[in-house]
C-alpha cells in the first residue's frame, strides 16, 4: 500500500472522492464533514450542521453538490461552492446510515435505522418512493451504476434487490432523458391503475450468519459484493431471473465493515474492525495482501471513479493511498531520439522525430509492473528490475533488442537472462552493475556471468554515473563510487533519495526525493535545493541546462542556481521523458506517449540573465510577453530594476524602478505624470545625490520647498536666481526668508527694508549707519519717537558682505563616464514620435494648476502696490517675464550620452548577488534566513514546519538574531561602515556560492537557560519559571546543529519544555481556583494528580506527589492518596519526608476507599489538555500543537496554542528541522 495522504481526527465513518478534482469529503463520528485536498494535503473547509454522527456522505458526479445523512434523522444537500447547505430532507425516524445520488437521475437514495429505503429527488425535495420489506436496520443501499437496480444489506442476515424501473417510468418523461416537472410520491408496492409497482424487491440473497453491513454491485460484470458480522466477505451472481451465492472469502478476524470490487483491476478490497484492510484476487479468493494498523479499526473504504486511488476511514482518520506504483518503467536513448517503454508486456519504442510508436520486443509475464529501465545504446540491451514488497523476491531482467525490430508490428518473446537482484545499471558497454539484497555489487557481462563483486554496506539503491561510476544511496547520503577502483570519490548529504537524473553533457545531477531536489554539479557539490510541499513525480534536463520536473498538478522548471518557478497546470501527473524546445514528451498513468506545448520563455529569460546573456535577454524583451509581478520582483531581487522597467507601465512602480536604477530622466517622466509631493521629494532627493541640480530645481519648485531652493540656489552661484528668489518672499510676506536671501546677496538697502517693515527700528538703523546709508538713516533716526533711546552703533562695527561666486554652476555635478550597457536606453513607453519620451524640466509650467500656488503667483501682484519694491510691470500685472525664475532658460542634458564608442573610460562592474541570497539558497534552517534578513521566508518555513500563525513573540528573537548576522568595519573618517557576514564554512566560501552565516545561538546556551528555569521551579517561583521554559521553547527552531545526536538533544529538551509549561500554568490555574464547595475542592486535587503525571525531574516530581497527595486526604480519597504517596516513596525523599508519608500511607490503610468520586484514572495513560486541563485517555481523538507538541481536544483545533502562544493547534506540519546535514 502506497500512502498518499494520512488526515488525523476522529473516527471517519464515510468518504467519498471528487469525480474530477483532488477532493476527498470525510464524514466524522463528532458530526463534522471535512474537505481535504488530497494532493495538496491540506483542509479545504469543514461543515457542522449536523447533530450527531454523519455515516452517509456522497459527491454528484456533475453539480458542485454533495449529500450526508446522520444520527439526526436529516439528509442534508450542500452546496460547496456556496460553502452552506442548500436544504434538509425529513423522514427517516432513526439514524441514517448511506446516502448516494443516482449516476442519471435526480434522486437521492438513503437507508436508515427505521428499516426502510428512501428515494427522493432532491430537485422537488421531496421523497418519491419508500421502499420497505427488511425487519431489522438497514445498514447499506447503493444504486446499479447504469441499471433500474438498487441493493440493500441489513442487520436481518439478508441483502435486496430492488427493480426500481416503474419508479423511473413515472417519474422521467419518455425518450427525454428529463425529469417530469410532476412530483410523483409513493412507496414500495404502491400500484398505479395500471399495476405497475414503484419498487419491487427482485432477489433476496441469504447466507450470511449475522448482519449484512455493507454491499455494492459490480462495476461492469452481474456480480454483488457483501460484507457482514460474521467476519465473511460473499460474492454473489444475478441474472434477470435468480442470483446464487459464488464464493466466500475468508481471512477477517472481526466484523468486516465495507468491501468493494476494484474499479479496474480483478481485485476486491475490504477493511474490517480487525484493523486491517486486504486485497482479495477476485478469480482465486484468495487474499494477497493485508495492511493493518496497530490501534485503529477500519469502518470504511471507498474508491476513486476513474483514478487509481483508495481511502480508508478509521478511528483516528483516514489514508488515502494506492495498490500498486504507477509510474512507468522509461528509459531515452538520446543518440537513436527514442523512448524506450513497458506497457501490456511489451517493450515499446517511440521515435522522437516521427512520433511513431511500435512494440520492439515482448518480454515475460509479471503480476508486478517493472520498477525501472536502463537502456545500453551500444549493444541495445534493456535491464528491467522488477522490485516486490519484500525486496528478497526482487529481479532483473536482461533483454537484447533485435535489430529488425521495425519490420515486425507483433515481436515474438526472446529469452531474456533473469536473475536476483535490487537494482540494476549500466556501467560500461558491456558491463551493469546489479545490487543484491545483501548489499553486494555484482559487476556481470552481457553473459550475465559475475566478473566482479564489491561489498557496500549500507546501501539500498545504486544509480548511473558515467562510465565505470555508480551513485550509491544510503539512508542520508549520496555517494559517487568508482567501480574500476572500489573507492568512495565523494559524497554529498541527502536523505531517502528516489532517482538520480543526470544533464546531457555529464555537468549537472539531479537528486528527486519525495518533496526535494537538489542540483549538484559533477563533483556533488550542492548548487541549490528545490522544496516542494506536494510530491515531486518525475524531470529531466532541457537542452540549455535547465531541470524541468513535474509534480501532482504543475511543470515546474529550476536553474541551477536556484531560480524556480512554474510552466504550466496539470490535470493528472504525467512522467517527462524529454524536453525539446516548446514540446514536453511524456507519459501518462496509462502508460500512454503523450506532447504538451510550454512556454519556455519565462525560465530561458531567467538563464540568459543569469549567464549574462544580454543580448538574448534584450531580443526576449523586444519579442516576447513577459508579464506579471513574479518577473519584476524577480529581476528587482537580482539587481536588474533598469531591465524591469520594460515590463512595467503603471509609473508609480516605473518611478519606484528608475530610482532604484539611478534612471532620472525615466523618474522624471513618471514623476510629472504621477504629479504628487512624495514623487517630487524623492526625486529631488536621488537627483541631488547624482548632483543634477536643474531636476533638483525642478523638484523643489513642484514641493513649493522655498527654503531649499534657496539653499540650492546659493551653492550653484545663481545670483539672478537669488534675486528672483528675495522677491518672491516679499510677494509672499516671508519677512525670514526675504531677510535670509538679502543677506546672503549682500543687499544692504533690501535687509534695512525687511528690517524697518518688520518694526526693527533700531536693527535697521544701526544696518544702514554701519553701511554707510546715510539718507536711510537719517529717515529712520527722525522716525524714533522722543521717549525712545536711538542706538549706538560700535566704533569698530564693519560691514557684512557675503563673498562673491567665482562661477556659477551652470552644467549637473560631474559623474563617472562609464559603459553603454544593454539596458542603458529609455524605454519610452508613452513618448511622442521622433521624442525622447523624457519630459524636460522647460516643459514643466511653474505657474497654475501643479506649480506655485495661485495666491502666492507673481502675475497676480499689483504693480501699483507694490511699486517699492522696484517691480516692474509686465503683462498682466506682477512679475515681468524678464524678471520670472526663468525656468524656460533651463536645459536639461539630452540622454546621458553614454562612452561606449569612445576609448580609454571606465567600465564599471555589475553588482553581483549579495552573500545574503547564498544564505537563502543553501539552506532550510529557519535561522539562516533570519540571519540573512529574509524574514517572509523564515516565517514561511516556520509555518510548514512548525504550524507558526503569530508571530508576534518572536519579533524581538528575529530582531537580535539579524543584528548578530553582521560585523561593522570602520572605514575612512566621514565614511559608512562596511559590513562583514561570518560564514560557518570556512573563509574560502565567505564569497561562495556554498557560504551559510554563523550562527551565535548554541544548544549549551539554551541548557543554561533551561537550568535557570529548574532553579526557578525548585523556588517556586512559577511565573519565572514559565518565562525562561518558553524563552528556549521559542528559540529551539533557530538553532543549527550538525549532528543527529544533537537533534535529538534538542527534542528532549522541547519535551522538558512543553511538559514543564503544561504542569506549571495548570499549578497556577489549581491555585487561583476557589475552595469553597466540595465541587471546588475536587477540581483542586483532580488537576493536583494530573500535574503528578508531567514528566518533570525526579526533585519537582517529589513536589507535586507531596501536595496531591495531601489533598486527596484531606478530600477524604484516601485510596487515591495512598497510591500517589507509594509514587513518591519510590522517588526516594529525604528521610523526614518519607516518614510523614510512611504515616499517611498507615492511616489510609485503614480505610482504602475513595469518598468522592473524581476524575482521576491512574492506571489509565493519558494526556494533558493544555487549554481545559482535562485528560484525554489512550484512543480518545486529540490534536497537537506544531512547535511545542501540546495535546488538546479536538474542539481546540484551530485556536492558538496555550503554552507555545504562537502555534495553531492541529495544524498539519513537516516537524522541527534544525540539522543542516
Amino acid at each position: 500500500m502506497l500512502t498518499k495522504f494520512e488526515s488525523k481526527s476522529a473516527r471517519v465513518k464515510g468518504l467519498s472522492f471528487h469525480p474530477k478534482r483532488p477532493w476527498i469529503l470525510a464524514s466524522l463520528h463528532s458530526g463534522v464533514i471535512q474537505l481535504w485536498d488530497y494532493r495538496m494535503c491540506t483542509q479545504l473547509d469543514k461543515f457542522d450542521e449536523h447533530d450527531g454522527p454523519v455515516r452517509g456522505i456522497n459527491f454528484h458526479v456533475q453539480q458542485p453538490l454533495f449529500v450526508s445523512g446522520g444520527d439526526d434523522y436529516k439528509i442534508k444537500v450542500w452546496n460547496y461552492k456556496q460553502k452552506r447547505c442548500l436544504f434538509t430532507l425529513l423522514g427517516h425516524l432513526d439514524y441514517i446510515r448511506t446516502t448516494f445520488f443516482h449516476h442519471e437521475y435526480p434522486w437521492i437514495l438513503s437507508c436508515s435505522d427505521d428499516q426502510t429505503i428512501r428515494i427522493w429527488n432532491w430537485q422537488s425535495r421531496s421523497c418519491v418512493s419508500v421502499l420497505t420489506g427488511h425487519n431489522h436496520y438497514v445498514m447499506c443501499a447503493t444504486f446499479h451504476p447504469t441499471e433500474d437496480l438498487v441493493v440493500s444489506a441489513s442487520l436481518d442476515q439478508t441483502v435486496r434487490v430492488w427493480d426500481i424501473a416503474g419508479l423511473r417510468k413515472k417519474n422521467v418523461s419518455p425518450g427525454s432523458g428529463g425529469v417530469s416537472l410532476g412530483d410523483h410520491r409513493g412507496a414500495a408496492g404502491s400500484v398505479d391503475l395500471f399495476g405497475t409497482a414503484d419498487a419491487i424487491v427482485k432477489h433476496v440473497l441469504e447466507g450470511h450468519d449475522r448482519g449484512v453491513n455493507w454491499v455494492t454491485f459490480h462495476p461492469t460484470l452481474p456480480l454483488i459484493i457483501s460484507a457482514a458480522d460474521d467476519r465473511m466477505v460473499k460474492i454473489w451472481r444475478m441474472n434477470e431471473s435468480k442470483a446464487w451465492e459464488v464464493d466466500t472469502c475468508r481471512g477477517h478476524y472481526n466484523n468486516v465493515c465495507c468491501a468493494l470490487f476494484h474499479p479496474m483491476l480483478e481485485t476486491i478490497v475490504t477493511c474490517s474492525e480487525d484493523k486491517s484492510i486486504r486485497i482479495w484476487d477476485m478469480n482465486k479468493r484468495t487474499c494477497m495482501q493485508t495492511f493493518r494498523r496497530d490501534h485503529d479499526r477500519f469502518w470504511v473504504v471507498t474508491a476513486h471513479p476513474s483514478l487509481n486511488l483508495f481511502a480508508a476511514g478509521h478511528d483516528g482518520g483516514m489514508v488515502v493511498f494506492k495498490l500498486e506504483r504507477e509510474r512507468p518503467a522509461f528509459a531515452t536513448s538520446p543518440a537513436e531520439h527514442a523512448l524506450f517503454y513497458v506497457k501490456d508486456k511489451y517493450i515499446r519504442m517511440l521515435d522522437f522525430n516521427s512520433n511513431r510508436d511500435h512494440a520492439v520486443l515482448q518480454i515475460r509475464g509479471s503480476k508486478h509492473n517493472p520498477h525501472s529501465m536502463a537502456y545500453n545504446p551500444a549493444e541495445k540491451a534493456v535491464l528491467l528490475v522488477t522490485r516486490t514488497a519484500n525486496l528478497d523476491n526482487s529481479i532483473y531482467e536482461l533483454y537484447t533488442i533485435p535489430k529488425d525490430h521495425d519490420s515486425s508490428s507483433n515481436p515474438d518473446s526472446t529469452d531474456g537472462k533473469r536473475s536476483a537482484g535490487v537494482s540494476a545499471v549500466w556501467v560500461a558497454r558491456n558491463r551493469f552493475a546489479v545490487l543484491d539484497k545483501s548489499n553486494t555489487i555484482h559487476v556481470k557481462n552481457l553473459k550475465n556471468e559475475v566478473m566482479k563483486k564489491i561489498t557496500v554496506p549500507n546501501v539500498t539503491d545504486i544509480f548511473y554515473a558515467g562510465t565505470g561510476m555508480l551513485l550509491l544511496k544510503e539512508p542520508d547520503q549520496v555517494t559517487l563510487y568508482d567501480v574500476q577502483q572500489k573507492r568512495s570519490l565523494t559524497s554529498v548529504k541527502m536523505s531517502k533519495v528516489k532517482f538520480a537524473i543526470w544533464s546531457a553533457d555529464m555537468n549537472y545531477l539531479a537528486l528527486m526525493s519525495k518533496n526535494v531536489i537538489g542540483i549538484l554539479n559533477k563533483k556533488l557539490e550542492t548548487l541549490c535545493q528545490v522544496h516542494e510541499s506536494i510530491r515531486i513525480k518525475s524531470g529531466t534536463w532541457d537542452e540549455s541546462g535547465v531541470f524541468i520536473y513535474t509534480t501532482s498538478n504543475h511543470i515546474k522548471y529550476t536553474l541551477v542556481n536556484g531560480d524556480h518557478g512554474i510552466i504550466r497546470t496539470l490535470d493528472l501527473p504525467v512522467y517527462l521523458t524529454r524536453i525539446r524546445g516548446q514540446e514536453v514528451f511524456c507519459l501518462d498513468r496509462e502508460l500512454q506517449p503523450r506532447i504538451l506545448k510550454i512556454d519556455p520563455t519565462e525560465f530561458k529569460f531567467k538563464l540568459a540573465l543569469v549567464n549574462r546573456r544580454y543580448d538574448e535577454v534584450l531580443h526576449m524583451v523586444r519579442t516576447c510577453k513577459l508579464v506579471g509581478q513574479s518577473i519584476i520582483s524577480y529581476l528587482q531581487k537580482k539587481g536588474y530594476p533598469e531591465v524591469a522597467l520594460h515590463f512595467v507601465k503603471d509609473q508609480k512602480t516605473r518611478f519606484a524602478l528608475a530610482i532604484e536604477s539611478g534612471n532620472l530622466e525615466v523618474a522624471l517622466q513618471a514623476a510629472t505624470q504621477i504629479d504628487e509631493k512624495q514623487y517630487w521629494e524623492k526625486l529631488g532627493e536621488v537627483g541631488l545625490l547624482q548632483g543634477h541640480h536643474q531636476i533638483v530645481e525642478m523638484a523643489y519648485q513642484r514641493t513649493k520647498n522655498y527654503e531649499k531652493l534657496n539653499f540650492l540656489y546659493l551653492i550653484t552661484g545663481n545670483l539672478e536666481k537669488l534675486q528672483k528668489m528675495m522677491k518672491i518672499c516679499d510677494i509672499r510676506k516671508d519677512m525670514s526668508g526675504h531677510y535670509l536671501t538679502s543677506l546672503i546677496l549682500g543687499d544692504v538697502r533690501e535687509r534695512v527694508k525687511v528690517l524697518k517693515n518688520s518694526n526693527q527700528k533700531s536693527l535697521a538703523y544701526l544696518t544702514a549707519v554701519t553701511h554707510g546709508l546715510t539718507e536711510e538713516a537719517e529717515q529712520l533716526k527722525e522716525s524714533f519717537a522722543e521717549n525712545e533711546k536711538i542706538p549706538t552703533p560700535a566704533p569698530d562695527a564693519a560691514w557684512l558682505q557675503p563673498p562673491c561666486p567665482i562661477q556659477m554652476q551652470t552644467d549637473n555635478w560631474p559623474l563617472l563616464s562609464v559603459a553603454s550597457g544593454f539596458f542603458d536606453k529609455t524605454p519610452a513607453l508613452d513618448a511622442p514620435a521622433g521624442g525622447s519620451g523624457v519630459m524636460d524640466v522647460h516643459d514643466v509650467d511653474m505657474v497654475g494648476e501643479g506649480g506655485w500656488n495661485p495666491d502666492e503667483d507673481i502675475d497676480d501682484i499689483d504693480p501699483v502696490a507694490k511699486e517699492d519694491n522696484d517691480v516692474e510691470e509686465g503683462e498682466g500685472g506682477g512679475w515681468g517675464d524678464d524678471e520670472d525664475l526663468d525656468i524656460d532658460d533651463i536645459e536639461l542634458p539630452a540622454k546621458s550620452e553614454v562612452a561606449a564608442a569612445e576609448s580609454g573610460h571606465y567600465i564599471a562592474p555589475s553588482r553581483g548577488p549579495p552573500i545574503t541570497q547564498a544564505f537563502i539558497s543553501n539552506s532550510q534552517l529557519i535561522v539562516d534566513h533570519i540571519m540573512a534578513g529574509s524574514f517572509e521566508s523564515a516565517t514561511r518555513l516556520m509555518h510548514d514546519q512548525l504550524g507558526v500563525v503569530d508571530f508576534t513573540p518572536y519579533k524581538p528573537v528575529f530582531m537580535s538574531i539579524y543584528q548578530r548576522s553582521k560585523a561593522l568595519l570602520p572605514t575612512n573618517p566621514g565614511l559608512a561602515s562596511n559590513y562583514s557576514y561570518p560564514t560557518r564554512n570556512g573563509m574560502r566560501e565567505v564569497h561562495g556560492r556554498q557560504s551559510l552565516p554563523v550562527v551565535g545561538l548554541r544548544l549549551e546556551h539554551l541548557m543554561s537557560t533551561l537550568g535557570q528555569a529548574k532553579q526557578a521551579t525548585t523556588n517556586g517561583r512559577f511565573e519565572e519559571a514559565i518565562e525562561r521554559f518558553r524563552e528556549v521553547l521559542l528559540q529551539l527552531p533557530l538553532l543549527n546543529v550538525s549532528s543527529r545526536a544533537e537533534t535529538d538533544d534538542a527534542q528532549k529538551i522541547l519535551d522538558i519544555c512543553k511538559e514543564y509549561l503544561v504542569g506549571l500554568t495548570m499549578e497556577i490555574e489549581r491555585k487561583k481556583l476557589p475552595k469553597a464547595t466540595i465541587e471546588d475542592q475536587k477540581r483542586n486535587c483532580e488537576m493536583a494528580a494530573y500535574f503528578t503525571h508531567c514528566k518533570l525531574d525526579p526533585g519537582h516530581q517529589i513536589l507535586t506527589l507531596q501536595t496531591a497527595h495531601v489533598l486527596l486526604y484531606k478530600l477524604g480519597n484516601k485510596a487515591t492518596a495512598c497510591n500517589l504517596a507509594r509514587r513518591l516513596l519510590e522517588i526516594g525523599p529525604k528521610p523526614e519526608m518519607a516518614a510523614k508519608v510512611r504515616r499517611v500511607i498507615e492511616a489510609c490503610e485503614l480505610d482504602l476507599t475513595d469518598k468522592h468520586e473524581i476524575e482521576y484514572d491512574m492506571y489509565n495513560p493519558f494526556d494533558i489538555c493544555a487549554a481545559t486541563y482535562k485528560p484525554i485517555y489512550r484512543g480518545r481523538p486529540v490534536v497537537k500543537s506544531g512547535l511545542s507538541g501540546a495535546c488538546y481536544k479536538p474542539e481546540m483545533q484551530g485556536q492558538v496554542c496555550k503554552i507555545d502562544k504562537c502555534s495553531e493547534i492541529g495544524r498539519q506540519c513537516s516537524g522541527l528541522k534544525i540539522n543542516s546535514k
